[in-house]
């Protein structure tokens, strides 16, 4: 048989399977990318800066405080910008197309779960007050405002997903040439209503069960204190090696618990505590020690172990490195460079993020941040923590034990991270 007429061979289901979660994990970054402007606008529309106890703009205060809640508002807010996100993040050449689609499918289920209230008591008559929202009314004539089925980012990663597949499945279909206005692109949106509606009467029915599920599971860990923060830090970084720690951000972030303030609920442990919900960052805090100063010791340790004729250049990348970590919080420079080139020191850092986690938790210290945990989040939402100053010295202790484990584990197992790979060690045979 030629090699022409050989089949190749096919790609394992499995592989296939993570390639497409992995590329999800990446999509859901898009929408995370957004919270940084959420989290300053939020900020500074704070009675402690534009408004009453700060500079006594209570209007502009009210227009920024309104703006940043508008992006983190679970019920509509939040759950649309993750469907838009993963839209046009898995879509294949995706245009501003995709993106109607999914902002078409996402209002025709936002308003679906409008029309069926959960939370009128009995005795309590169901009043419309607009397409989207309702109130419980009472013989008396007392009010108060309906609750729904609010799948929240979960419905809108799904829509997302749906509007992805169905632009990818028919956005070069021809109809007849009667309908043919509506080939393509423009038939997309049509058809997500309709997917929309089916989804939102399934959420209707399944969501109740499958919320419980998840919020017994994030009170179960919530409700181990110290202990399920470093659960959590642990498999936060673990996902990473497969682009997925996302999943688990998703739930713990921006779906579980709720708090309630000027008549408003927010639910997930950042918009809890950029809301200002003492009881917020149990899953955000023990970053800060990582982020802004173990990660930039470990990077230290490398370019301190490289071979002598790489350590200039491994230097710069590394304060290049440390300096992105430390400002910004976006700390996968460091980590890509020795995840798969050592993965021990990967074992290693996944155990003390949890370490980490664990112990900020039990120290009282209450953080959180908008988009990653770097000292522009940490300045700006200093005076809304808890304890805030222990993660510089808890920081530092963690600098100090990186650096030493990192340092000894490079030189004790000969481990090639940057700047000690095996053409350096040829390169300086010859050069001898």
């Amino acid at each position: 048989m030629s090699s022409a007429s050989a089949t190749a061979p096919r790609t394992p289901w499995y592989q296939g399977f993570l390639s497409g979660l992995q590329k999800m994990g990446r999509s859901l970054q898009v929408p995370i990318a957004v919270l940084p402007a959420a989290g300053i606008l939020n900020r500074l529309g704070q009675p402690d800066v534009f408004g009453a106890d700060g500079l006594g703009w209570n209007n502009v205060a009210k227009v920024l405080a309104g703006a940043g809640g508008a992006l983190l508002d679970a019920g509509l807010g939040l759950p649309l910008l993750f469907c838009v996100g993963v839209a046009i993040g898995m879509a294949k050449k995706s245009d501003g197309s995709t993106a109607l689609a999914a902002v078409t499918g996402f209002l025709v289920y936002f308003a679906v779960l409008r029309q069926f209230p959960v939370g009128c008591s009995a005795g309590q008559a169901y009043t419309a007050a607009g397409l989207f929202s309702g109130v419980c009314v009472t013989p008396g004539g007392t009010t108060t405002a309906a609750a729904y089925q609010n799948p929240g980012v979960f419905g809108g990663i799904i829509l997302g997903l749906l509007s992805a597949w169905f632009w990818q499945r028919f956005h070069r279909t021809k109809l007849v040439d009667w309908l043919g206005f509506f080939n393509g692109r423009r038939l997309v949106p049509i058809i997500m209503a309709g997917v929309a509606i089916v989804f939102a009467s399934l959420c209707v029915w399944i969501w109740p069960p499958i919320g419980d599920a998840l919020n017994s599971f994030a009170h179960w860990m919530s409700g181990q204190g110290a202990w399920g923060a470093a659960i959590f830090g642990v498999a936060n970084r673990a996902l990473l090696v497969v682009g997925m720690h996302q999943f688990l951000n998703t739930f713990m972030w921006f779906q579980f618990g709720s708090y309630t303030t000027g008549g408003v609920t927010y639910t997930g442990d950042i918009p809890r505590f950029l809301h200002g919900d003492p009881t917020a960052g149990q899953f955000t805090s023990g970053f800060f020690p990582i982020m802004m100063f173990a990660l930039p010791a470990a990077a230290l340790a490398i370019a301190h172990t490289a071979y002598p004729q790489r350590r200039k250049e491994i230097m710069g990348l590394a304060v290049s490195v440390s300096l992105t970590s430390f400002v910004t919080g976006v700390t996968e420079p460091i980590e890509y460079s020795f995840l798969y080139v050592a993965p021990l020191l990967y074992v290693i850092h996944a155990i003390l993020t949890g370490v980490s986690m664990g112990v900020t938790w039990a120290f009282g210290v209450h953080d959180g941040f908008s988009f990653s945990a770097g000292v522009i989040d940490y300045g700006l939402n200093y005076s809304l923590a808890t304890k805030p100053l222990l993660i510089i010295p808890i920081g530092l202790v963690f600098a100090v034990l990186y650096y030493a484990i990192f340092r000894f584990a490079i030189t004790r197992f000969d481990l090639k991270t940057p700047g000690r790979e095996d053409e350096d060690v040829d390169a300086a045979i010859v050069k001898d």
